[in-house]
C-alpha cells in the first residue's frame, strides 16, 4: 500500500513502509525506548526488532485522508512510561509532518514490554 500525494508537478507515492522505516527510526532514537517490538505478542513476550525490521513494529493507516500511526515499542524499566510516550509522539508527529508535508492525524503508542539494560551491555 501507499501513500499518494498530489502537488502541481504531478503525483508523488511514498509507500506505507517508507513511512513505518522514518518512524522507526525516530523511536528507536528516543529517550527512556529500548527499541522497536513486533505488533504480535508471543507467550508473554516481546520481540525486540532490529533496524531492518522496524516495519514490522509500526502500523500505518490511510483511511479517509486520515494519516494514523501505530508504534509498538519497548521502553527502559525505570523511565516515566507517560513521559517517554508523550516524546516519542509529538517527536514522530514532527518528523513525520515536516517530512512529508502532510498532517498527521494520530500517533498511537503500545508499549510491549519494559526492559532492564545491564551496563555491562
Amino acid at each position: 500500500m501507499s501513500l499518494k500525494i498530489n502537488n502541481e508537478l504531478g503525483t508523488i507515492e511514498v509507500s506505507t513502509d517508507v513511512i513505518a522505516n522514518i518512524a522507526g527510526g525516530v523511536v528507536s532514537e528516543s529517550y527512556g525506548v529500548v527499541g522497536m517490538a513486533s505488533k504480535t505478542f508471543r507467550d508473554g513476550f516481546a520481540e525486540l526488532l532490529g533496524k531492518e525490521n522496524y516495519a514490522r513494529g509500526v502500523v500505518v493507516d490511510n483511511e479517509n485522508e486520515n494519516l494514523k500511526i501505530d508504534l509498538y515499542i519497548i521502553v527502559l524499566y525505570g523511565v516515566k512510561i507517560s513521559e517517554v510516550a508523550s516524546n516519542v509522539q509529538s517527536t514522530v508527529k514532527y518528523t513525520l509532518e515536516k517530512t512529508l508535508g502532510l498532517k498527521i492525524d494520530s500517533v498511537n503508542i503500545h508499549v510491549q514490554g519494559v526492559r532492564i539494560i545491564d551496563s555491562d551491555e
